[in-house]
């Protein structure tokens, strides 16, 4: 299939299509600075952008905003962050996933305090230097809170472009020219704003399922809609299985309703989060799933059975519950009182093994505060 004649013939007419539609239907957005703002001179805060930026990958928008209002609220700029404690950090993404991005949150906040006197750099090239800033990240900065001509191509983007070009080539094989494609219509005035239009698009419109084509306003340019079948686009290569990893969590329960947790490693999956004690599992082997796996000895009993999945993996882990009244040493190990649960820095994963052995436990209780 061609692209459409219209998209070789102007460009810039996409841009400016899209640009107008942006101006009156722009989502509102915690971070953003829209373009009625935009156009009195305020710009917008590198470091929203960047947090943003952040939590957003792999994350919808509508997860993020309550934790991005929540981290701004308790580090309002670089400093406040570079100066937080790593585990208030950990215990403010618990939710968020792909914990190394809250590591290197922290890690890329101490640079640029330290070493930028906590000014964002502006280019792509010296944001790509910091700790956690790939390609796409720096890209998204140097855009949207610089005005850069940036690139930006996000899940999205993508979507937009690949049926505007009617691109054939699965993903990700397809990503190299659907950047090259978005160079060639970027407006060098309004890149933020664009790369923000295209991201709204992809999300109201120009959707997964069944895209609203008669409302996008670049609908005449669009190929897949001339060729008649756009959620052909963008064309994926198939998936391979995920492997199935086994394991087991143990809830150990003290008599006032407190659970035994401990720190995991730094480094690795979940580095650094809060857990029960769990069985040696992880990306690439299994770990027991027995009792005898336990961190001490009790009248563990079986509580049930759990699946999350992660990116590469899909975990299964038994669950095992004590009511015990005395703790054996268990080393770096504490105990969260039950009004703590919802507070601690839980994965995802680790709130399905406590629920399973607990319900509710791990949900945000209520403040009781001037009742009888």
């Amino acid at each position: 299939m061609k692209a459409h004649p219209s998209i070789n013939r102007g460009a810039n007419q996409v841009a400016s299509a899209l640009l107008d539609w942006y101006d009156a239907h722009h989502r509102e957005l915690p971070w953003r600075v829209p373009p009625r703002d935009l156009k009195l001179g305020v710009r917008p805060d590198p470091y929203c952008i960047w947090l943003s930026e952040v939590m957003l990958q792999q994350t919808t928008v509508e997860a993020v905003k309550s934790y991005f209002t929540a981290f701004v609220e308790q580090w309002p700029d670089v400093f406040a962050l570079a100066a937080a404690d790593n585990s208030d950090v950990m215990r403010a993404w618990a939710g968020l996933g792909y914990y190394s991005r809250a590591r290197n949150l922290k890690a890329c906040a101490e640079t640029i305090a330290t070493q930028y006197a906590g000014v964002f750099p502006e280019t792509e090239e010296q944001l790509r230097s910091l700790p956690g800033i790939g390609p796409y990240t720096a890209a998204a900065i140097a855009s949207i809170a610089f005005n850069r001509p940036a690139a930006v191509v996000d899940g999205n983007i993508e979507r937009v472009i690949s049926r505007l070009y009617a691109i054939a080539t699965p993903l990700p094989a397809a990503k190299i020219e659907i950047k090259q494609r978005v160079t060639e219509i970027l407006p060098f005035d309004r890149p933020g704003d664009f790369a923000q239009a295209m991201m709204d698009l992809g999300a109201t419109i120009c959707s997964p399922k069944r895209p609203k084509c008669m409302l996008c306003p670049i609908k005449e340019h669009c190929a897949a809609l001339a060729n008649g079948d756009p959620e052909i686009y963008p064309a994926k290569a198939a998936k391979k299985a995920k492997p199935l990893r086994q394991g087991a969590a143990f809830i150990a329960v003290r008599d006032d309703g407190a659970i035994l947790l401990r720190t995991r490693p730094e480094s690795g999956l979940l580095g650094g989060m809060s857990e029960p004690p769990t069985s040696d599992w992880n990306s690439r082997q299994d770990g027991a799933t027995t009792i005898e796996a336990a961190p001490f000895a009790a009248e563990w009993r079986p509580a049930g059975a759990i699946r999350h999945v992660f990116t590469h993996f899909e975990l299964a882990l038994t669950v095992w519950r004590a009511d015990i009244k005395e703790l054996p040493a268990v080393p770096d190990a504490w105990w969260s009182p039950p009004e703590q649960i919802p507070g601690e820095a839980l994965p995802t994963v680790m709130k399905k093994a406590i629920e399973a052995a607990i319900p509710g436990a791990t949900k945000k209780r209520p403040d009781r505060k001037g009742t009888a």
